[in-house]
């Protein structure tokens, strides 16, 4: 089996706030799903990350710090990651399709480790 990164992109915030019961299902959705890829021997681990953070970037007169995350066109966030085993590329694709990140019109990018 191999390892796969699987970064969870998000919108950077929502034009809708969904509600307390909304929520509460969502995180039961994802509590399933973590456990019925724990039994099944792919889940590895994985994280939702805070909202707060730095951006590095070099310059010519030295590194640039800036408070905040980095967005994609302002218009979206890596709002976590997991790490699952798959056979290969295509069993770990198949494992995020039914992810609850897309109930939310999130989207993963899946990269394999070395």
């Amino acid at each position: 089996m191999k390892t796969y990164l699987i970064l969870i992109r998000e919108p950077d915030g929502r034009a809708t706030i969904p509600s307390a019961e909304e929520t509460r299902q969502h995180q039961l959705d994802w509590k399933a799903w973590i456990d019925d890829l724990l039994a099944k021997g792919h889940w590895e681990g994985g994280q939702s990350l805070t909202l707060a953070g730095k951006v590095i970037r070099p310059t010519a007169s030295g590194p640039e710090i800036t408070e905040g995350l980095y967005r994609v066109n302002g218009q979206e966030i890596v709002g976590g990651y997991l790490l699952l085993k798959a056979t290969d590329f295509d069993e770990a694709v198949a494992l995020m399709q039914t992810c609850p990140v897309f109930d939310t019109d999130g989207f993963v990018e899946i990269r394999e480790t070395r």
